[in-house]
């Protein structure tokens, strides 16, 4: 009986192997050594009856969800995998999984589509589509996964607040989200790591702060400078949590973009504006104000600098200035007194070579 664990998980997993195609690996839900045991011989009577009469049984979507959710516990992203799969039940609680076809598929992209953002839609159509293939590719429970389509996204938005709608949302904000909308503008964090922010994270006496990796969406840990205004808001939120930075009557902060938010929006005249906008925010205004690409990616916490390209337009004037620099090794005489420069090569070739007339 093959009966081990991994690394990566806390449950026992069993091997089965059968002539003629790949070993079936797959968790059994549970440390206890003896429950593992007869899960194995289960599933291993199991297959053999499906095998020998040809025939698969029915596996079913909460099945598939809870045995993801289970074999992936070790992911950094699980929690949200399992906030995406409670908003699928809706659609896919009671199917099983060689119900789910490509029209089902197409209903669930459009019903995201209509209430979130194409990019978040696809993200719900990639979990789909992961669980699918690990049911054909590891599990062995279905054939074959239809085609799963995704929406086409436009990452080109730039959306940024002017100073007047800065100063008019902020006054409509009420005081513990004016604070945290001011910092994510003054620092560029993203929601979930300014939500998450704990003071174990910052040295106020240092003028640093930091997201550390196993928050941060490149799995790397960020660097976070704090410029004098991020800390005066800082210094705010000092006895008002023990542990978290943002906290509202006396626990931390778990969202953000709630109705608050959008009524002050609203109240400030400010329309097609995401939270996340902040972010845009702050990133323009560091160009504007002298900041590099390759200073804006490693303040942004960005891996690559595909992301940080789209901000390259607004360093316009910067390119000005290093383009003036050329300026500076060529002499002004050879620019400006054009009767100072050789006609060609051979011209100042021949001049040099032949005598003058006093030489005759």
């Amino acid at each position: 009986m093959a009966l081990f664990k991994r690394k990566d998980s806390q449950f026992f997993w069993i091997k089965i192997s059968f002539t003629g195609g790949p070993p079936i690996q797959e968790s059994t839900g549970t440390s206890n050594k003896k429950l593992a045991k007869e899960y194995h011989d289960r599933r291993q009577a199991e297959i053999w009856e499906m095998r020998r009469l040809n025939v698969r049984a029915k596996y079913s979507w909460k099945k598939a969800a809870a045995r993801w959710l289970s074999e992936r516990a070790y992911k950094r992203t699980i929690d949200a995998d399992r906030k995406k799969l409670c908003w699928l039940d809706t659609y896919l609680a009671d199917c099983t999984l060689d119900q789910i076809d490509r029209e089902l598929l197409e209903r669930i992209r459009l019903a995201k589509t209509e209430e979130a953002s194409s990019t978040t839609a696809n993200r719900y159509m990639a979990l789909v589509r992961a669980i699918l293939r690990c049911a054909q590719i590891e599990w062995a429970v279905i054939d074959q996964v239809p085609s799963v389509r995704m929406t086409r996204e436009n990452n080109a938005r730039d959306r940024m607040l002017s100073e007047a709608e800065l100063r008019r949302l902020l006054a409509e904000l009420p005081p513990h989200q004016r604070d945290i909308a001011l910092f994510a503008l003054l620092t560029g964090l993203r929601q979930s790591n300014v939500l998450n922010l704990m003071w174990s994270h910052v040295d106020l006496e240092r003028q640093h702060a930091f997201v550390p990796r196993d928050q941060s969406k490149n799995g790397q840990s960020i660097p976070v400078p704090l410029s004098p205004h991020a800390l005066s808001v800082l210094e705010r939120q000092k006895g008002k949590h023990p542990t978290h930075v943002f906290s509202f009557k006396g626990k931390p902060m778990k969202s953000v973009n709630t109705r608050a938010w959008h009524l002050a929006l609203s109240r400030a005249g400010i329309e097609n504006f995401r939270w996340h906008d902040l972010r845009h925010s702050w990133a323009s205004l560091q160009i504007r104000n002298g900041t590099s690409l390759y200073e804006l990616q490693k303040l942004g916490g960005w891996k690559s600098d595909a992301m940080v390209q789209r901000y390259a337009h607004l360093a316009a004037d910067q390119l000005k200035v290093a383009a003036a620099r050329i300026d500076l090794g060529v002499p002004a005489d050879l620019v400006n007194a054009e009767d100072n420069l050789p006609r060609d090569a051979d011209a100042a070739l021949r001049e040099k070579e032949s005598p003058s007339k006093d030489e005759h």
